[in-house]
């Protein structure tokens, strides 16, 4: 399994993990100039937006070190974007971090909420 599709993969099963604790999906993908967001749910009164990172070791870190400040800044000026493009500016919102591990067939998902700033 190419990188690309671990990572294809992981973002799905976040995606099933969000919807088990019953998240709406409102968007994956999300790209615009300024970047992309992975996952954007709405939690309750929340709008969340999600980086999703897998990771079959620790070889390299745990998945969430990999959300570097260059990645924070990209996020953030896409979810500014997606909440003016979306009138959504006098909504709470936060941001997440997924780790996704797949290990002997099986994956593992953390959830770290509150985490890019």
């Amino acid at each position: 399994m190419t990188n690309l599709e671990l990572g294809k993969k992981g973002e799905i099963e976040a995606q099933k993990y969000l919807r088990k604790l019953e998240y709406d999906i409102l968007a994956r993908n999300f790209k615009c100039s300024y970047g992309e967001i992975d996952i954007i749910a709405k939690e309750k009164e929340e709008i969340v937006f999600i980086e999703v990172k897998t990771r079959c070791s620790q070889k390299y870190g745990e998945p969430r070190e990999a959300v570097n400040q260059i990645k924070k800044k990209h996020i953030k000026k896409a979810s500014a974007y997606y909440i003016y493009e979306n009138e959504l500016e006098n909504e709470f919102i936060r941001y997440d971090v997924i780790e996704v591990y797949f290990k002997n067939d099986r994956f593992y998902i953390r959830q770290i909420k509150n985490t890019l700033w």
